[in-house]
């Protein structure tokens, strides 16, 4: 069954956006009467489309949460090009991430623009389908870019540096004793990695330098790796 959020509703009517409304009539090619999925402020809905002149869906039940407690976590990724950061936000989202930060580093090789305010826009089109495609209830936050500095200085209760060091923690010892209500951090830096004056900032704030294993891994599949670690982690 499609899943789509929305955030206009009126009594028990639901209204779409744009391009769930296009999605709607268009793709799906749905008509009166059939069944869709529907998160609004974070609650699940069954509902029935009852127009498609706007779009319009009807609530048939409320449809209680599964979802358990978990850790809040974000990602720090460094910018990369295009195609690298579309992959990136997808699957992290599909992997339970809560938050995202694009990171602009010495090493970037896309940096920050005037445009970049529309690719925030776009990538935050891209954690919603994401989600839906994932069957969450909630869709990750796409901050606008942030420099080492700022990220260095972001209060949470563990804080993760991924780093090539072979005298780095493992992963996984560093995440064993993980708490269901704690709040991660973890930065992923671009192809050439952080520079050492970046990495010792962040050591110097707080953070664990921790090792993704004997591999090295390209930039956008660390963030997967971590991810997956948490979430076996979380379903033991």
């Amino acid at each position: 069954m499609q899943r789509y959020f929305v955030t206009k509703k009126k009594d028990d009517i639901f209204s779409f956006s744009t391009e769930d409304n296009h999605h709607i009539k268009n793709v799906m090619r749905m008509e009166i009467g059939e069944c869709v999925e529907i998160v609004y402020e974070n609650n699940l809905y069954r509902a029935h489309i009852i127009s498609l002149e706007p779009v319009q869906a009807q609530i048939a039940e409320e449809v209680p949460s599964k979802d358990a407690m978990k850790p809040y976590i974000t990602l720090a990724q460094a910018l990369v090009k295009e195609q690298k950061m579309d992959f990136i936000l997808q699957k992290t989202t599909e992997l339970g991430i809560d938050e995202i930060i694009p990171l602009t580093t010495v090493r970037s090789v896309v940096k920050t623009n005037d445009k970049t305010c529309q690719k925030v826009v776009r990538w935050q089109r891209i954690v919603k389908e994401a989600s839906e495609q994932s069957k969450r209830t909630s869709i990750p936050k796409v901050n606008l870019p942030k420099s080492v500095k700022e990220v260095a200085l972001l209060d949470y209760d563990l804080k993760i540096l991924c780093t090539v060091n072979e005298l780095s923690k493992n992963l996984n010892k560093v995440l064993s004793n993980l708490s269901k209500r704690a709040r991660i951090l973890f930065v992923i830096g671009a192809e050439g990695g952080f520079t050492k004056e970046e990495e010792q900032y962040f050591l110097d704030h707080g953070f664990v330098s921790c090792s993704l294993g004997s591999l090295v891994l390209r930039t956008e599949t660390a963030s997967l790796y971590v991810m997956s670690v948490i979430q076996f982690l979380l379903s033991r």
